[in-house]
């Protein structure tokens, strides 16, 4: 019998690679076409970004995408998001991220 998750996600497949959830699978999936059409390079998955404040470890973010964008030769970093997933953690986190290394994350909505 399969479990219900936190959020009311379904754990997908996709090409081989086990994602938390059908809409993460689905950009997952776009982001291959485009790497395959040469739109986008290095995509990668959960990269982990420390956010240390002053030498002290708070926490650390794993969005669900980078890759680095041919057209506008700068880095992206996505997460795919639900309205339930947009905790207040999760917020705080992101704005750790920009004020800590200057990265926006950008928000695909699920």
């Amino acid at each position: 019998m399969e479990r219900k998750t936190k959020y009311g996600s379904r754990k997908t497949v996709m090409l081989g690679v086990a994602f938390d959830s059908a809409a993460e699978a689905r950009r997952y999936q776009e982001l291959r076409i485009m790497e395959v059409a040469g739109e986008i390079t290095d995509l990668q998955m959960q990269v982990k970004f420390s956010l240390d404040v002053n030498g002290v470890h708070i926490c650390n973010l794993y969005p669900d995408f980078r890759y680095r964008s041919l057209q506008t030769d700068r880095t992206i970093v996505e997460d795919v998001k639900s309205k339930p997933t947009m905790t207040p953690v999760y917020r705080l986190k992101k704005r750790l991220l920009k004020a800590i290394h200057g990265i926006d994350v950008q928000e695909v909505l699920a």
